[in-house]
């Protein structure tokens, strides 16, 4: 094949094919975005990526949530570093694992200790078995359509695994206190623990924050039966609250789990805790070759200083409302009918009469051509980064994609 006729992401995608099964695997394989979205990124700065053909693009999905402070941030780089030059994975941890546990103590309400991993999987699952070890029960609830993970027990494709992995989860619907009821009423004395996301983030659809009755229906109910309420802040966690995104409804849970942003994407878990749980934490196995690792932590201790220091959630909210102020205005004014929902920090932007996407994707696709990276399905993400003139400059973009959609689809 001739080479120099395709571009650079072409031939990448074209090697990758021969050496990894399906080019790519999960929620990262470009091939389920329209044919013009890149797969393959050389560098970030702020909030703006090129992709391996050079093209800049202003980001809306903070490589899915991770970004919070900016791509190559000056301060979360300077102390990863400075201790990348000290080390990184040793024989056991560095004083980094306690200074961040402290400043995770000091930082997250209901915490009153803290345990860390690599991935926001890893700290679900770590939740749950520190549930169910608590106290010797099997049942954990989850919300109908939620995420927690891409292991076996919560996983929701099922390929590759087996009704047996999922025999003691029991679903409910989020922002249903009378369906928790029924779901708790269920699990009986086996209750363990209930999940509950920041909010209602399911794929390709409105995106729901969780009411007050709700929050403190599940508070109400561990409190009763004496489960965990657990909280999965991996995908809101530092956006919405630096106390954690749950202390917007006044409820404090038992767990939390953390990741993607923690430390400006460099790789790293946590899972917080309350004293009631603490003996159960210390007790079971769990392991990773590289969750002590020291520069990750090194990054983290320097993000939550940074989000604290700057206020990063107002920053964050502040530009999420002008995006969305913009959008709203730029629909009304091309007559297309458009549902922004989530906390501005975290939007998903849909279509009205959308079944099949081809809006949102046409929309997105227009916007991408103009150098602006949304999803027409998945939650998208501002950060501290993200400037007014970023935001003007996308909106330009916007602009003229909602025309096209307008003249394609009336």
């Amino acid at each position: 094949m001739d080479h120099t006729r395709i571009s650079a992401d072409a031939q990448l995608r074209e090697r990758a094919a021969r050496v990894i099964p399906g080019g790519m695997w999960g929620h990262l394989n470009a091939a389920k975005l329209p044919a013009n979205y890149p797969q393959y990124f050389v560098r970030g700065e702020g909030c703006h990526l090129w992709d391996a053909d050079g093209r800049e693009l202003i980001d809306f999905m903070c490589a899915w949530g991770p970004m919070i402070l900016g791509y190559s941030d000056p301060d979360v780089e300077a102390a990863a570093n400075a201790q990348r030059r000290q080390g990184d994975v040793l024989n056991g941890p560095s004083a980094r694992l306690v200074e961040l546990a402290e400043l995770m103590v000091g930082t997250v309400a209901h915490a009153d200790w803290a345990m860390f991993q690599k991935n926001g999987t890893d700290a679900t699952t770590t939740c749950a078995m520190i549930a169910r070890a608590a106290q010797g029960r099997r049942k954990i609830l989850v919300a109908r359509g939620a995420y927690h993970g891409a292991v076996p027990w919560c996983n929701p494709y099922p390929q590759g695994s087996t009704a047996e992995d999922r025999a003691h989860l029991i679903t409910y619907d989020y922002n249903d206190s009378a369906s928790l009821e029924r779901a708790v009423a269920e699990a009986g004395d086996d209750l363990a623990g209930i999940f509950v996301s920041a909010f209602k983030h399911d794929l390709g659809k409105p995106h729901e924050l969780p009411s007050p009755a709700f929050a403190k229906a599940a508070r109400a109910l561990c409190d009763r039966s004496g489960a965990a309420l657990i909280l999965d802040d991996v995908r809101a966690g530092f956006r919405l609250h630096m106390g954690g995104s749950w202390e917007t409804m006044g409820v404090k849970p038992d767990l939390a789990a953390w990741s993607k942003a923690i430390a400006n994407g460099h790789a790293l878990a946590a899972v917080t805790g309350n004293d009631r749980f603490r003996q159960a934490a210390a007790h079971i196995f769990i392991t990773g070759s590289f969750w002590t690792a020291s520069v990750a932590m090194a990054a983290s201790l320097a993000t939550i200083a940074k989000l604290k220091a700057i206020d990063g959630p107002a920053i964050m909210r502040r530009m999420g409302e002008r995006l969305r102020a913009g959008l709203d205005a730029q629909a009304r004014a091309h007559g297309v009918a458009l549902r922004q929902s989530g906390p501005p920090q975290m939007p998903v932007i849909l279509f009205d009469d959308d079944p099949e996407r081809r809006k949102g994707w046409l929309f997105c696709s227009e916007a991408l051509k103009r150098g602006v990276y949304m999803h027409a399905a998945h939650t998208m993400f501002l950060s501290a980064a993200h400037s007014e003139a970023d935001i003007d400059r996308a909106l330009e973009a916007t602009d003229q994609a909602f025309a096209e959609v307008a003249r394609q689809f009336g």
